[in-house]
């Protein structure tokens, strides 16, 4: 079985990184910029995989990915907390309004 060019792999977590990017910038849902998040940590893992392919007899590539996943899980985790609680206090989930108390 053929590799996969590194060219193909870097190409695929550019536009990751970017739908990431464009998601957290355009989107006002805070769930959706959770996701845009999610999409920019999934290109970074994608990018640390495909480069510790070139050096085998070591796996930091593939330990510090381990490592974001986990850091992400537990990110992803806070975050659908505070944004449920967010939704009980404002009774909305869209960032543009939510406005502290001193504003109203």
């Amino acid at each position: 079985m053929e590799a996969v060019p590194l060219e193909h792999i870097l190409l695929l977590g550019a536009v990751l990184f970017s739908l990431g990017i464009l998601a957290v910038i355009s989107k006002r849902h805070a769930v959706v910029v959770l996701m845009g998040i999610e999409l920019i940590f999934n290109a970074a893992n994608l990018n640390l995989v495909a480069f510790s392919r070139y050096d085998p007899s070591l796996l930091q590539g593939q330990m510090f990915s381990l490592f974001v996943i986990v850091v992400a899980a537990a990110e992803a985790a806070v975050a659908l907390a505070i944004v449920l609680r967010v939704y009980q206090y404002f009774k909305t989930a869209n960032l543009n309004e939510i406005v502290s108390p001193e504003n109203k």
